[in-house]
């Protein structure tokens, strides 16, 4: 177990580089901050050089790949680190200096215990990008397929367990202090981080959800989840389909080599939609660095270590609020987050229907092309405050992945309309799962279980209360009875008197 010594001393020098950066300001001035969180957050700084504007991006990448990690869960928490914070945090970069490729190979030999020619025919040496976790190479396979090969960086596992061990002590005392702390609930959202890094360390599990994925978008032909090239992949080695396209940022080349951008905007709104309201897992790092286009005006995505996955129940929940905030039923809207437990219920459901109504009317007030989601649902968590609603991380998530997946879509096509293209896909969605024909299925349904049930339950009649003339089947002997038939009722019962007087006074003692 780590001493509380070395937690201290990891955040000291963390703090001191946060502090550097300008990135612990906000910290101090928040009137929520806990007082002890803010002495600390000043003398992180004593000496310091601080900037005028906040570099929360360059401070999280100046620590190190795990801080790269931790970075990207906070951009989802914007009640967590201030909306300034967060939006800059989204700028993070995850890439760092790639690692030599004597050590790539040692990793990929020392993983499948056989030689690199013995799976690849070419391997080229210089990697086509390095991230804080693993680098990517290209290569070709001994059947002559083009493929990409993730490889985790040697000894990356043991720098992000100890990150993560100070990250846990850390959020445990904050949340400790209580107050706002609690509210906000740091030690969920390491937990969140931590298991999202279980995933990303091991990349069978990334490979797992790339085939999930791709068997939930079989419906949006138009978005490619690559192949999985099982047979060369470990937990320390991803190999996958290449994907030969022009990356979504660059527009310029995507308009030169005829793509239809609109199209691609649409395909991508729609693609999301599939994934987080019909299917409820989502490939939740959704930027233009993971997005190709292909020919066709289809989509490609790589990348599937972060995932998002919300149950059925929460969405109907998001696509009625959706729809709600769409449409101006409010009151409707504030109902679903009493029915959901996201407000406690000591609150008064016409108060919270009018605070929504202060995030929904100016957007429903702009002309169409100027209309928000990602802006709305910023206003919609923004007064979680206020009316004591305990964070949702799985819906954060999908919050920070729809606002960027609208940012990627508005760079493309700068008149598109999240509404537009969302609006019709929600409604039938509600319609369908919701509606009178999803009434009637489910009824019939739940009446076909039951009717299956019932010679079961018949024979279970039977065996309770034989037909007459029968002799009914001696019951099993009790516990109680066994030691009746044994001693007697007397001494059966001293027995136990004794047996339980021995154990209390033997706790008593103790």
């Amino acid at each position: 177990m780590t001493a509380s010594i070395t937690h201290l001393w990891r955040l000291f020098k963390w703090g001191r580089t946060l502090a550097r950066h300008g990135a612990l300001r906000g910290i101090e001035r928040d009137p929520n901050t806990p007082a002890a969180v803010r002495r600390l957050a000043r003398v992180a700084r004593v000496g310091a050089r601080v900037p005028k504007v906040p570099q929360y991006a360059e401070a999280f990448q100046a620590i190190g790949p795990a801080a790269i990690k931790l970075g990207q869960t906070l951009a989802t928490r914007p009640d967590l680190v201030g909306e300034d914070a967060a939006h800059d945090l989204l700028r993070l970069q995850d890439s760092l200096p790639p690692v030599p490729f004597d050590a790539i190979r040692a990793r990929i030999e020392g993983s499948f215990g056989r030689p690199l020619s013995a799976l690849f025919a070419e391997f080229e040496e210089e990697s086509i990008g390095a991230a804080s976790i693993a680098q990517v190479h290209r290569a070709i396979t001994t059947d002559g397929r083009r493929v990409a090969v993730k490889v985790l960086r040697p000894g990356v596992e043991a720098d992000f367990a100890r990150a993560i061990d100070t990250y846990e002590w850390a959020a445990a005392q904050l949340e400790g202090i209580g107050g706002e702390a609690m509210r906000l609930r740091p030690r969920l959202v390491i937990e969140t981080f931590k298991r999202w890094t279980a995933r990303e360390l091991d990349l069978r599990r990334e490979g797992a959800s790339a085939s999930e994925l791709a068997e939930g978008m079989e419906a949006e032909p138009d978005f490619v989840v690559p192949a999985i090239d099982w047979q060369r992949t470990t937990g320390k080695v991803l190999t996958l389909e290449w994907v030969d396209g022009i990356k979504l940022s660059n527009r310029t080349g995507l308009i030169e080599a005829g793509y239809d951008v609109s199209v691609l905007a649409s395909k991508l709104v729609r693609a999301f939609l599939r994934q987080a309201i019909s299917d409820g897992f989502f490939h939740a790092d959704m930027h233009q660095g993971n997005l190709f286009a292909l020919p066709g005006d289809r989509i490609a995505a790589i990348d599937f270590g972060i995932m998002g996955r919300i149950d059925r129940r929460a969405r109907v929940w998001l696509a009625e609020i959706l729809y709600g905030l769409i449409t101006g039923d409010y009151k409707r809207v504030a109902e679903i987050h009493f029915e959901a437990g996201y407000v406690p219920p000591h609150h008064n459901v016409a108060e919270f229907a009018t605070a929504l109504r202060a995030v929904g009317e100016p957007m429903r007030g702009l002309p169409v092309k100027d209309m928000s989601v990602g802006a709305m649902l910023d206003g919609l968590f923004a007064i979680t405050r206020d009316f004591d609603m305990q964070t949702q991380p799985h819906l954060l998530l999908l919050q920070k992945t729809m606002v960027m997946v609208e940012g990627v879509a508005t760079r493309l096509d700068p008149d598109i309309n999240m509404w537009d293209v969302s609006g019709p896909f929600i409604r039938e969605w509600i319609r369908t799962e919701l509606g009178p024909e999803a009434w009637a299925a489910d009824r019939i349904v739940t009446d076909l279980k039951t009717f299956a049930r019932l010679p079961e339950l018949i024979r279970n009649i039977e065996a309770r209360y034989p037909a007459p003339g029968g002799a009914p089947p001696a019951p099993p002997l009790r516990e109680i009875e066994v030691v009746r038939v044994g001693g007697g009722w007397r001494y059966g019962a001293v027995a136990i008197l004794s047996a339980a007087l021995a154990v209390a006074m033997t706790l008593w003692v103790a």
